[in-house]
This record gives C-alpha cells, structure tokens and sequence, in this order.
C-alpha cells in the first residue's frame, strides 16, 4: 500500500499527516515516504486515513533516535550497563551532567512529538472521512494508542509532581505544547487515551497477518496497567494487569531465551515491540553487538553490561546465559561456534556482551541481518512490553496494597528454573524486574527513580567481569535528576511557555 507524507520539524508546527509504507511478510516492516500532499487534498478518502495510521508507525521503526539506540540512552543511565564507546555527550548522560541540547537528548525527545503530531492529525479528521465504521474506528484506536505511548514515554522522563510535561494541543494543531502543572496531569491524560483506544480496538488475534505490528486491545490494557503503576494507583494499575491475564490472550513462552528469537515476534508474550527487520528498523540488536562484530560485521558496542548486574541473577537462573555472554560461554555468531570473546579479545570494557538480542546474527550469510552495517538493523522485532512485565506490574500492585503478589511474580520465576517465594516483599519485585527485563525497554533507570533508590544505587561504583572499576561513583540528586532536562533550545523557542526542569 502507498503512504504520503507532511512534515515539519521541531516542536513548533509539526505539520505531520502521514508518510509512505510499503507492506512485506504482512508486517509493519518497510515503511518509505512518498510524496508531500497538502491538508487541502488529504484527509478525503478512506485511503488517506490508511495512509495517515500507518504514518504512526513510520518514526517508530525506522528512526535509530527512538527505539534504535537514542532513547535508550536514558536507560544507558542505570546500574545495569555503561557507555561502551568514547562519547562525551553520552557518558555527560549516564553521569547526570548533560544539559538537554544533546543530540542523544534532543533527537528522541522531537521525535516523540513528531509521532504525537501525527496521533492528533488522525484523531481531528478521520472521524470527517466517510468510511466503513470498523476500519475507521480501528485507526482511530491505533492514533489513541500511539500517542499515549508517545506521551507516557515524554511524562516518564520529563514530568514530576511538581512539573508536568509539555503536551500538544489536540484541538488547535498551531499551539505551542503546554506544559501541565503536574505528571499527574500528564497521567490522566494517557488513561482516558488508552481506555478510549481500548474500546476501539480489536484483540491482536482478530488482526490479519498484513496488520501485525499495529495496535490491538490488550497492548492498550498493558499500557493502562504501566501508567497507573506509575501514578502509583496500584489497584488499577492491578486491575488493568488483570486485563490483560485474564483475556486469555497471552502466556508465557515455557523457554525464556525463545522470546527473542524470531520466529517469536509475535508469540503469545508478545504485547507491544519495535516492529523490525534487516531494512532499516530497530539498529538496538546492532547497537549492543561488539564493537565492530570481531570483523564480521560492524556492531556498535554501546550498552556493555556490569557485573552488579551478572552478580544479581541467582546461581541456577536460565536467564543469565540467554541475557550475557560471559568469558568461556559458546555461542552461534555467522553460521559458526565461537567461545566468548571471540579469540579472546573483546573491546568491551565491562568483559560482558548483551546476549539476548544476538540470535540474528547466529545465521550463516547474514540473512536475518542489514547488509548495511552501519545501520545494524535486524528481523527482531525488539520488545517494548511484554506479558512477563504485566505480571510483574500485577505483583508490584499487589504487593503496594498489602496484598500476596506470589502468583504472579512466582510464574516469572518458575520460568526462569528457580523455585516459588512465598510472602514476596518489593526487595524480591525489584530483584525480578532487574534480572528479568534486563537490557530491555522497561528502563531500569525509571525504576529505581520511582522507587527512590537511584541516589544510593549510582553512588556505588560500576564494575567489570576481573572486579575493576569501570564507571566511578555518581552524584545523583533527586531533587533535579529524577527527571531530565527540557532542551534549552525549546524552551527558547517557545518564548517562555516551557519551563526547565528544577537544577538544570
């Protein structure tokens, strides 16, 4: 199907309504801009409202300064990984002493705006469009969707209690975005999108293959689950958790290192990924591969993780070996059995790789791979949320109200061939969110800033595999570093109506 595009960069006027896709394998896969229609000749046809929902995809899959590797600095920041690469913009980021016009900073934060600009464009004028009711109201759910995704993201990274985070105007598209007064604000807002999605989506199993990848039911429960957990609403944040569990929809892999193998990117753990392949999506495979792949291919070597976080799986746990490659561990790289470093030399300077993103490069020929190795992008498509983490989010509820959390957070651990706890505490949920979702979007980072533990944890040294330092000690302050900085750039622009966050 052919996809037509506007766009306009920076906060101010993102003039988006939709860009280019090409459909293969019936995913999401291969999304191209074509031409630049006007708003005086779009948003007419049924096929223009197609055009502008798969339009929310584009910057989604096909930016390395989204889900590619620039957001994911902001996880970079946590206890579990270090800069792998001389950066000085990056390493200010991981040290809390960056000022917010970083182009690590500063590309994801636009970018987000760009694709909640695009949400809005879908909401004011398809309703207008004379179509069939189902299809219109299924691309309605997917702009509600998308943007709440969007805006949870910048509300997580940006909001605190005593400062919201900018949102653009839905009903006048020429407005500056507002700052609300708090997160709060900003979580208000992404329930009513998300419940509003909800009803208007379909389960994922009632999607067709040519619309894998786009938004369905239960990914917008999921969300309602991860927001509410976040605005500390634990009994609907259990609710909605319950959503998604007792939908029937979803379930465990019964082999943790499955879920990131290709053929399981759409497995019943699947809720909502990076949709992915070897022409230009998600480079994060790519970005956490050995700086330049020991030859064979240019990885990038940028996440490299810590021995506080090998040090935190429990002695039996199936998920370190499919998390990290230690020193001596086998593993397929090209075709071929290799011993971890490959002929004993790495340039990681923790001695650790990534492991759970490696599957695609194990195929003879590269197949699964970017012919391009400098944009290192594979056919995994790289989770954002799964059904392990709604369980997890089930049993933190549970467990901030003064209830048993045990089954949820047993079924996680029974997986993983450990044995059940009983009367679990937070220190067992956080021990399991960390080794669990370790290297993935669920951001470590936040975690110990909602928690308040972030303080303590990054006054501590970082290690490699021989014991050496390897990331000194940092100074975190709560009071400015629980949230990162507004690019100066932007509040410059908007002539005083964003607000910098407090310290910075």
């Amino acid at each position: 199907m052919k996809f037509k595009n506007i766009i306009s960069k920076g906060l101010m006027g993102v003039m988006v309504i939709a860009l280019a896709q090409s459909c293969k394998k019936g995913t999401l896969d291969n999304i191209k801009p074509t031409g630049t229609p006007t708003s005086t000749n779009f948003w007419k046809t049924a096929a223009d409202a197609q055009a502008a929902a798969n339009g929310l995809y584009e910057k989604q899959s096909n930016s390395e300064d989204l889900y590619g590797r620039g957001f994911f600095w902001f996880i970079n920041a946590s206890d579990d990984m270090v800069v792998g690469r001389t950066s000085a913009d990056r390493e200010n980021i991981k040290n809390f002493i960056c000022t917010g016009n970083e182009s690590s900073i500063y590309a994801p934060w636009q970018l987000h705006f760009v694709v909640m600009k695009r949400a809005n464009d879908v909401i004011n004028n398809v309703p207008n469009i004379n179509m069939d009711a189902a299809t219109k109201n299924f691309i309605l759910g997917q702009a509600y969707f998308i943007h709440a995704v969007m805006h949870l993201e910048i509300a997580d990274l940006y909001g605190s209690d005593k400062q919201g985070a900018p949102l653009q105007n839905r009903t006048n598209a020429l407005a500056f975005p507002a700052q609300l007064a708090s997160v709060k604000d900003n979580y208000a807002y992404i329930e009513a999108d998300l419940k509003k999605a909800a009803s208007l989506l379909p389960y994922f199993d009632k999607l067709g293959t040519a619309d894998y990848g786009r938004a369905h039911k239960t990914a917008a429960y999921a969300y309602l689950a991860k927001t509410y957990l976040h605005a500390k609403d634990y009994a609907n944040a259990e609710k909605y958790a319950d959503s998604v569990i007792l939908s029937g929809k979803h379930a465990l892999l019964s082999n943790y290192a499955d879920v990131f193998k290709i053929a399981n990117n759409y497995s019943s753990e699947y809720i909502w990924s990076v949709a992915s392949n070897l022409n230009g999506q998600s480079i994060l495979p790519g970005a956490m591969l050995e700086n330049k792949g020991w030859g064979l291919y240019n990885g990038f070597g940028y996440y490299q993780p810590t021995k506080e976080l090998v040090d935190e799986f429990e002695a039996g746990d199936k998920r370190l070996p499919a998390t990290i490659l230690q020193k001596g561990d086998s593993f397929q790289y090209f075709g071929q059995t290799y011993t971890y470093p490959i002929g004993g030399k790495s340039n990681s300077l923790t001695g650790y790789q990534f492991n759970k993103y490696m599957e695609p490069f194990s195929y003879a020929g590269g197949i699964h791979v970017s012919p391009n190795g400098d944009e290192p992008s594979t056919d995994l498509n790289v989770p954002l949320l799964r059904y392990a983490e709604i369980l997890l989010i089930k049993a933190e509820a549970q467990i901030m109200q003064g209830k048993n959390g045990d089954a949820a957070l047993n079924l996680v651990r029974v997986r993983a061939g450990l044995k059940p706890i009983t009367n679990a505490t937070m220190v067992n949920l956080k021990h399991e969110r960390r080794v669990e979702l370790a290297g993935e979007w669920s951001d470590r980072n936040f975690d110990l800033v909602r928690w308040g533990d972030a303080q303590a944890i990054y006054a501590k040294p970082l290690h490699g595999s021989d014991g050496s330092v390897v990331w000194k000690a940092r100074n975190f302050d709560p009071a400015r570093d629980n949230v990162w900085p507004i690019p100066p750039k932007d509040i410059q622009i908007s002539q005083g109506q964003l607000k910098q966050n407090a310290g910075w």
